[in-house]
């Protein structure tokens, strides 16, 4: 993504340092040399020239764009095909052929695919997930935002696989609270964050201080339901919420409640 950044409309022109490569995605020297390497290898990468520096020269590359269209897409699918229309041409139409010239060989669009519209219960539904997301990337530290459609996507694909949006934007918002005040060069970029899941630490910790939050309120009812069998004075502390919470973990019965002086 970087070097495509770097490059003109049909993919030349890419004359960076593997120094700045470092500097702008944050990746190791070794890895960015392994990577251009590797990407030469399948035809991705061409070199097309030197540029004068004054370390010696940077290699001009330049980015093979058919070889990236014969890539294998790496899009979801959407959800849902539509109809399809019977019968269908492979090509579309050739035009006329009285004076022996054909018609445009391919049309802007799909030709063997009608895509149902989104119905309005789809369309709020993504337009409040949107919103969430959106939240999230703007929670990120200003000045080191990045990337911001690769950003999205990540936060996406976490949510796809179960991470609850809330308790992501709380990872997001304790590390900006965490590298507050660190100076420019020691907060990650954006896009390298979410893509490294830098965020799974902070939900580790947010899953641990639960659990302990569950074993005090666990601890706690244990006390309250003792109170209650043994008609201790101080069931009059215990309130209706936890009467509810007593009953629905079973710790009590009502006949229990009503002997301690409690409505069932």
């Amino acid at each position: 993504m970087f070097l495509a950044d770097k490059a003109s409309d049909d993919g030349s022109g890419i004359w960076c340092s593997k120094g700045t490569i470092q500097r702008h995605t944050e990746l190791g020297e070794s890895t960015v040399k392994r990577t251009i390497s590797d990407f030469l290898k399948e035809g991705i990468l061409i070199e097309t020239g030197r540029r004068p520096c004054k370390n010696g020269f940077t290699v001009i590359h330049r980015i093979v764009l058919a070889r990236v269209m014969a890539l294998e897409s790496m899009a979801e699918p959407d959800e849902g095909t539509g109809s399809t229309v019977d019968p269908v041409q492979p090509e579309p139409g050739t035009g006329s052929t009285m004076d022996g010239v054909r018609g445009p060989r391919w049309t802007p669009n799909h030709p063997k695919t009608i895509h149902k519209p989104p119905t309005r219960k789809r369309a709020e539904a993504a337009a409040v997930e949107d919103e969430r997301f959106e939240k999230i990337w703007a929670a990120y530290p200003k000045d080191r935002q990045r990337g911001k459609a690769a950003c999205l996507a990540r936060i996406a694909e976490a949510v796809k696989e179960g991470v609850d949006p809330d308790h992501l934007l709380r990872a997001v918002k304790a590390y900006a609270a965490e590298s507050e005040g660190f100076t420019r060069s020691k907060v990650c970029f954006s896009d390298n964050w979410f893509a490294d899941r830098r965020w799974q630490r902070f939900l580790d910790t947010l899953a641990e201080e639960q659990r302990a939050q569950t074993t005090l309120t666990a601890d706690h009812h244990a006390r309250l339901a003792a109170w209650v069998r043994d008609r201790n004075p101080m069931c009059k502390h215990i309130t209706a919420p936890q009467v509810t919470a007593l009953l629905a973990a079973g710790l009590v019965t009502d006949g229990q409640l009503r002997a301690a002086g409690l409505a069932g």
